[in-house]
């Protein structure tokens, strides 16, 4: 993958893997200084911007106030970041500490990824088949507040959403003038989370209530009959009616307007956006023909395992028959929701009594199993993990097979997402903008830790192992499908039969998940091209290493680095082996 990569990022990797290996390293105090001072005042201004958490929120700040998103601060930030990027240019990445240099390859690539989101507007599509600015936004609403001072704040941002909304459809209306939309069959239904709320009988029964439902016992009871009163006033005269106006934007001027063609190359100066976002999700430069191809030839190795684990099962028929075995079967189908819930609770059980063995440094915060909520379900993915929780998709039970629930429990929470996550944020000593995901190198390492679980005996029957090989199957075939929709002119129809042909998907999972690599150019190609690059990886250190070679401590390289672009964990794991493949973390040998 290095051949691959841009010349920038060639450069920045191997400056520094040069600087963490050679004891002539001489770091000027001057450059990082300079460094420095870019990206603390960037980050500050973005904190301020309401486009990233500050260092004490935690994810649990509530602001007074939702984003401002209007053309004159979209373009106020296009040309902030522009200028950004031309303080970097003035400063020599090989004249700083080896740690800069790390920091200095992460911090350009995220700032070349704004320059280019706002350069190609994408804040005219702030939605698409998987999420939605509003969908976002009522998160606030799921979260627990503890102080009155953060239910008045969050009141102020409940009569906030007119504006916000109003903003954003001006921006929705921008694209649809231009042709720059998710295609109209991925809009398709999805306004069933606005009729959520519009549809709600009272201002209690929409979302945006629940915080005010049971309030903590610290706050005085009057002063809660306030906040409740003020808070469902809030809802009923701001936000109300804005989903009301929002739901008739929707079904009346954009959905009916929207663009029929389904690739991004189709869109406006499409062949360089599509790139774009190539670049900024696998951040690499391959072309979407050399994704194509690469795809095929994976699809190839897997589809080789797939057949040798049919043979296991004793199942007498060819894989198209397997598959309709596998999605028919009752055998593989919770009967209720809780049966799921309970299955996904004791595979991650399972995987707590293999980390020590595979994990030094194991991360203080646990996380919650908990099901999609009711109103996002319908159109949601199987699975979602992150920093203190893992969302179980329990609607629709005869779509989520219980042979693929432990390949995803792996991938959504331990050792995946609701592990790597907070492990980077425990990191001590990086700067802020470390926090960012980079989706190669976080859902690379999701998917390496569902390939992983066979080396933890995770998986105990043959089905459940092929389901591990599906959703492998399933992750590169994204290589082949996001490429031939978006690149080669593929239909809707021929991505569907491309994943029923070659994965043990349900046609739920199959028909979103295709709506949502319609809608997403690019995002889908993160993770094979990511775990690719963690085996490649681990391969060369354990070549190199010998009987030196420590799994552990591997992983706990990998991890320690946060969230990088590939080239810079491909350089890591170099000065690793020169190293001598020692642990990160020396007091935990």
């Amino acid at each position: 993958m290095n051949k691959k990569m841009s010349a920038a990022a060639a450069a920045a990797c191997l400056l520094w893997s040069a600087a963490a290996t050679s004891a002539a390293d001489h770091p000027s105090v001057a450059a990082d200084a300079q460094f420095k001072a870019v990206y603390t005042q960037e980050w500050k201004w973005r904190v301020t911007q309401r486009l990233e958490e500050g260092e004490d929120d935690d994810g649990g700040e509530i602001s007074a106030e939702l984003p401002h998103v209007d053309l004159k601060t979209e373009q106020a930030r296009l040309a902030y970041w522009q200028g950004v990027m031309k303080k970097l240019d003035a400063i020599a990445p090989a004249k700083l500490s080896a740690a800069e240099k790390v920091n200095y390859a992460v911090y350009r690539a995220q700032i070349a990824a704004f320059v280019s989101a706002q350069q190609f507007r994408e804040y005219e599509k702030p939605l698409n088949a998987d999420t939605a600015f509003w969908s976002n936004m009522a998160d606030d609403a799921r979260k627990h507040f503890s102080t009155a001072a953060e239910y008045q704040a969050y009141i102020k941002q409940l009569n906030d959403v007119p504006r916000y909304f109003g903003e954003e459809t001006a921006n929705m209306r921008a694209g649809l003038a231009r042709g720059f939309t998710p295609p109209r069959v991925t809009l398709t239904g999805r306004d069933s989370s606005l009729t959520s709320v519009t549809q709600a009988k009272s201002a209690q029964e929409t979302v945006y209530y629940q915080p005010f439902k049971q309030m903590p016992e610290t706050i005085p009871a009057a002063e809660q009959a306030a906040l409740r009163a003020a808070g469902e006033q809030a809802i009923a005269t701001a936000v109300l009616p804005a989903y009301a106006a929002l739901l008739k934007f929707m079904r009346e001027e954009y959905v009916p307007h929207a663009t029929e063609a389904l690739a991004a190359e189709s869109l406006p100066d499409g062949k360089a956006y599509y790139q774009s976002k190539i670049v900024e999700f696998t951040t690499t430069t391959l072309s979407a023909a050399q994704i194509h191809e690469l795809g095929l030839s994976e699809m190839a190795k897997i589809l080789a395992e797939m057949q040798a684990t049919i043979a296991q099962t004793g199942f007498q028929g060819d894989l198209p028959a397997f598959l309709h075995f596998l999605r028919t079967d009752p055998q593989f189908y919770a009967k209720t929701p809780r049966e799921l819930l309970l299955r996904a609770a004791y595979i991650a059980k399972k995987f707590d009594g293999k980390a020590s063995e595979y994990f030094g440094y194991l991360p203080r915060r646990r996380f919650a199993i908990t099901p999609v909520p009711d109103d996002q379900a319908p159109f949601y993915t199987s699975g979602r993990g992150g920093p203190g929780v893992y969302l179980v998709n329990t609607y629709n039970l005869p779509a989520r097979a219980l042979y693929s629930l432990p390949a995803l429990t792996l991938h959504e929470s331990a050792p995946g997402h609701a592990f790597q996550m907070p492990v980077a944020m425990e990191q001590k000593g990086l700067p802020m903008f470390r926090r960012a995901y980079i989706s190669a190198f976080g859902e690379g390492w999701a998917l390496y830790s569902e390939r992983l679980g066979s080396e933890m005996g995770i998986y105990e029957t043959p089905y459940e192992t092929f389901g591990m090989l599906s959703y492998q199957a399933w992750r590169a075939s994204r290589l082949v499908v996001d490429t031939g929709i978006h690149a080669q002119g593929w239909t809707r129809e021929q991505a569907q039969a491309y994943l029923h042909d070659n994965t043990a998907l349900s046609d739920h999972e199959i028909e979103t998940e295709v709506d949502r690599y319609i809608s997403w150019p690019g995002q889908a190609l993160s993770y094979y091209l990511g775990e690719m690059s963690i085996i490649n990886a681990r391969k060369k250190a354990e070549a190199a290493l010998g009987s030196k070679f420590n799994l552990r401590n591997f992983h706990d390289t990998v991890l320690q680095l946060g969230s990088v672009p590939l080239p810079v964990l491909e350089a890591r794991i170099d000065a690793f082996i020169a190293d001598g493949g020692k642990s990160p973390y020396p007091h935990l040998d």
